[in-house]
């Protein structure tokens, strides 16, 4: 918790660290400046532990002092002054124990905690000090430094440190290090099968009873291309060595970069046990696709993939992932107006900082995933070789009797529960508190398959927590059965290294590559992200059967996604893809949304089977099954989210957007209807229930635009109020739009819509101004009482896009890019594309020839410089084909470009080189707008007699 906030709490502490010193400087083997560099570094640490603890309890007793009128000084500052003088004494934090009665006696126990462990750990240095000199660049000499806090605290305080020598470093861990000798032995073994010059490898250990010293790993950038080329290949040896042996938890802090090296530098959690998802109430589709992901290779930890939790929503925490620039905003408790007597807790946002798991100060990890992939596919094989000689299960007899750790609830959980914890209503209150914890471990569990339900567990772990430790499980592969916390026991007698070698040999090999594959998505943020920087080759330009070509590679496309699909018994469906939500990108079974979820896959598969009955499309048997289970499973997830939202615990609203969110299940419905999928009743009756959640989303929403916010919500509404002739959408839409006039930032540029996300702002369609200023005109042509002040801040927004052209690169600013690197963007998302399909539709709507001129000048844009990347809708050709095919209808098209050749073009591509994701140009996804599933929908609208309409803006009418 930042800020100058230091009332002093020597009562507390001081004592403690008295004895620490007396013990400290009777230790034999230690020196007196080396017992006081240990004293004065556990006080340090004490320091801030204790602080972050009961910073919020005397923050309350300062403002209730100043409010009391206790405080008499002239200034803020001097009543600060007064009360700081009042805070140090005895008396002060004795009279607090009738408020908070437990608070100095857990705050006892923690600070005596970690002097007793410091005490074992100056008592271990000494007593193993010359042996540290053989670990590589062991300590040698005097102690001159200790590093604190290099981890979460454990059991009774211990957490692990750095200790620096006057020439030096080594790790100590307050845990057994045999497993990390017994992973070393097993590169060591498989090491000469692997390329020269790839090594992985763990840090030298010394091992001891019940704890251990390791070789500190210094980090280091690689220094040429052939060494960063060795990395990535290292990190695919990881990926399929640890999907042997059950590796999990391994986060970008437990991974170095020691140049061509990735350097696993905690491997405690080894043969995890593997505990089948949980029935979720969404079908067994989802949960058989969730346990294939949780089984697969992304259970390991080192592939990106983004936080749940509250404090971590939508962060990357991998070995390989956590990229500069591609993680999110966080915010961190701060004191605000600290020195004075108002000060206050507020919160701050911070950009998380850099670490050591990366080989690069700017890593590309899409330039080396095929090195990634081709590590992962060398090692598999020769494992698997080993496995059909017999020698496999050999390897890993040594890890039977060594401990490791079994982590059952996430840390980012434990510690958003141990602050609460330390509430001031928990320390008022705390049998209420402990209550409260225990149940939402307990509900936890009901989610999270293997977390500890047994109340004795629970009440232990929220012991841990109650003296700001961490609860730690641990066992042997060779017994399975956890000891946990406070001398419990969980879970049954298992032999974890025959459970790793059965889910080794049961594995899904297609599935693990393709995961791999898919992750990558994970570590970029936004929808508009582009994985290559070379261009596909411009395809021959063939005339001939351009009907029968366009067929046949819809109905491969079509093919595709039935095979692709996970099937349950219930009739239920869905795919693993990587899928973008308001927290960024995830691998995991599609989600409820337009852009790359189940609905816009419905929309997709209902427009195949609409046009195939057209005589359009060639027949694909089982597609219409495909789709029919599709919808049932779509159905039965918005009536088990309805239940959950009448009976359950209040959860955080969904987002309203138009493409993520409540917002584009709207228009999906009517848009099913449209295409003769549902009938008129039940779509109606779909949108409008899920419109009733749209004030509650709109509330909560943070980022206003046309893909996840309020802007996307706005056209829906309008459809829906047009087609059920109830005013109470329009009026929802219209408090929508009242609320855009609010949030606007407007200057002598126009109006643009900061966000957390984007303080600065952005343009273009999808999180930008282009695209909340279509909603605001749309919603003035619908004739509403605000329609004129709608109108205006509509084309103010058109006037700061206008700003953004840059007539020497003829075309929009990206603002997500800094000043120092200035870019123009022509896709949908981001550019050029998206705005021009916005001028198109103003064009058709008011006729004014302004919009001809920047529907002209997009097209040239996205024809020029958005083609041959991919061939998604989001940012790719077949999006490019809409507003380029737009452009030559009203004759400002890019000159010679024709319809004909247009779709010659794309065929032609797609004929070349298949489908190509923009996202992970070998990993499949379904989804409409980065997927297959939008190239087909568009492939669909090529036939010059089709009625489908455009995707391409949230409007099912468009």
């Amino acid at each position: 918790m930042a800020g100058d906030f230091d009332p002093s709490l020597d009562f507390l502490t001081a004592p403690a660290l008295a004895g620490l010193s007396a013990t400290l400087g009777s230790i034999p083997g230690l020196t007196e400046a080396e017992a006081r560099l240990i004293c004065r570094r556990t006080a340090e640490a004490l320091e801030e532990t204790v602080r972050l603890k009961v910073n919020r309890v005397l923050l309350l007793e300062l403002n209730a002092a100043r409010i009391s009128g206790r405080l008499t000084a002239e200034t803020p500052q001097l009543r600060w002054q007064e009360w700081k003088a009042t805070a140090a004494t005895p008396e002060f934090w004795l009279s607090l124990t009738g408020h908070y009665p437990t608070m100095l006696s857990r705050l006892g126990t923690l600070i005596d905690n970690r002097c007793a462990a410091a005490v074992e750990l100056a008592r271990r240095f000494a007593a193993d000090r010359a042996a540290l000199t053989t670990l590589p660049g062991g300590l040698r000499g005097e102690l001159v430094g200790v590093d604190f806090g290099a981890g979460d605290s454990h059991r009774g305080g211990h957490s692990v440190a750095v200790l620096h020598g006057s020439q030096g470093k080594v790790v100590y861990k307050p845990r057994s290090l045999a497993v990390d000798e017994a992973l070393a032995r097993l590169i060591d073994r498989l090491a000469p099968q692997l390329p020269a010059g790839s090594r992985i490898r763990v840090p030298d250990v010394l091992i001891r009873q019940g704890y251990g010293w390791a070789e500190h790993i210094q980090h280091r950038y690689c220094a040429d291309e052939t060494e960063l080329r060795s990395f990535y290949r290292g990190v695919g040896h990881w990926l399929a060595l640890m999907r042997l042996i059950g590796g999990s938890d391994l986060h970008m802090e437990n991974l170095i970069a020691a140049g061509p090296a990735p350097v696993v530098v905690d491997c405690e959690t080894l043969f995890t046990p593997h505990v089948p998802a949980k029935p979720s109430g969404y079908g067994n589709a989802v949960d058989q696709a969730t346990d294939l992901l949780s089984g697969s290779v992304l259970r390991t930890g080192l592939l990106p993939g983004r936080g749940v939790s509250l404090a971590w929503r939508g962060v990357d925490m991998s070995a390989v992932g956590g990229l500069p620039g591609q993680q999110p905003y966080t915010q961190v408790p701060v004191v605000v107006d600290a020195g004075t007597d108002v000060a206050r807790l507020g919160m701050e946002r911070v950009e998380l900082g850099a670490v050591s798991n990366h080989p690069s100060p700017d890593p590309i990890l899409v330039h080396y995933w095929d090195l990634v992939l081709s590590g992962f596919t060398e090692l598999v094989e020769h494992l698997d070789m080993l496995d059909r000689r017999g020698e496999l299960a050999g390897l890993l007899t040594d890890f039977a009797d060594r401990q490791i750790r079994v982590v059952l609830r996430a840390t980012e959980a434990y510690a958003e529960l141990a602050r609460m914890l330390w509430h001031p209503a928990s320390l008022h209150d705390e049998p209420t508190a402990r209550g409260k914890a225990a149940g939402l471990l307990a509900q936890h569990a009901e989610n999270l398959p293997g977390a500890p339900s047994n109340p004795e567990v629970i009440d232990a772990e929220v012991a841990e927590l109650l003296v700001g430790d961490i609860p730690f499980f641990a066992t042997t592969p060779a017994r399975g059965r956890l000891d946990g916390p406070g001398g419990t026991s969980y879970g049954d007698e298992q032999d974890l290294i025959a459970d790793a070698l059965r889910r080794w040999r049961d594995r899904d090999a297609a599935l693990d590559r393709e995961v791999i594959r898919s992750a990558l998505v994970s570590a970029y943020l936004n929808e508009g992200w582009m994985p290559a920087n070379k261009r596909m080759t411009v395809p021959l330009i063939r005339h001939q059967d351009l009907e029968r070509r366009r067929r046949r590679i819809t109905a491969g496309i079509a093919r595709s996604m039935l095979d692709t699909a996970v099937r349950g018994d219930d009739g239920t469906v869905t795919w693993t893809a990587p899928v973008l939500t308001s927290d960024g990108w995830f691998v995991q079974s599609l989600s409820p949304d337009v852009y790359g979820g189940a609905y816009g896959v419905a929309i997709t598969l209902a427009a195949y089977v609409s046009e195939t009955g057209q005589g359009r499309a060639d027949e694909v048997p089982g597609l219409d099954g495909l789709l029919a289970d599709l919808l049932h499973t779509i159905r039965l997830a918005e009536e088990r989210d309805a239940e959950a939202r009448r009976t359950g615990p209040r959860r955080r609203p969904a987002t309203p957007g138009g493409y993520v969110g409540i917002g584009s299940q709207i228009w999906s419905w009517l848009l099913l209807r449209r295409l003769g999928t549902v009938g008129s009743e039940e779509a109606v009756a779909r949108a409008g229930a899920l419109a009733g959640q749209l004030p509650e989303a709109v509330a909560a929403d943070g980022v206003y635009d046309l893909l996840t916010g309020m802007a996307g919500a706005i056209v829906p509404l309008l459809r829906l109020s047009e087609q059920t002739g109830d005013q109470q959408w329009s009026t929802q839409a219209d408090r929508i739009g009242e609320r855009l006039l609010s949030l606007a930032h407007i200057d002598d540029r126009g109006a643009r819509w900061p966000s957390t996300a984007f303080p600065q702002g952005l343009g273009g369609v999808s999180h930008g101004a282009t695209g909340i200023a279509w909603a605001l005109a749309r919603l003035a042509d619908s004739a509403t009482a605000g329609a004129a002040d709608f109108r205006a801040l509509a084309d103010r927004a058109f006037l700061y896009e206008e700003s953004l052209y840059d007539p020497a690169e003829k075309g929009w600013r990206d603002l997500r890019e800094t000043d120092d690197h200035r870019v123009t963007s022509s896709a949908w998302c981001h550019g050029a594309a998206g705005i021009g399909l916005v001028a198109a539709d103003r064009l058709a709507r008011e006729g004014d020839p302004r919009w001809a001129d920047v529907l002209r000048r997009a097209a040239a844009s996205s024809w020029s410089r958005g083609i041959g990347w991919n061939h998604t809708l989001c940012h790719g050709d077949l999006g490019t084909w809409e507003i380029v095919r737009r452009a030559i209808d009203v004759g400002v098209g890019p000159e010679e470009l024709t319809p004909e050749y247009l779709a010659a073009y794309m065929i032609g591509s797609m004929d070349e080189h298949g489908p190509v994701s923009g996202l992970s140009r070998d990993a499949f996804s379904p989804g409409l707008m980065p997927g297959v599933g939008g190239m087909l929908y568009q492939l669909l609208r090529l036939h010059p007699d089709t009625s489908l309409p455009s995707i391409l803006l949230p409007d099912p009418e468009n």
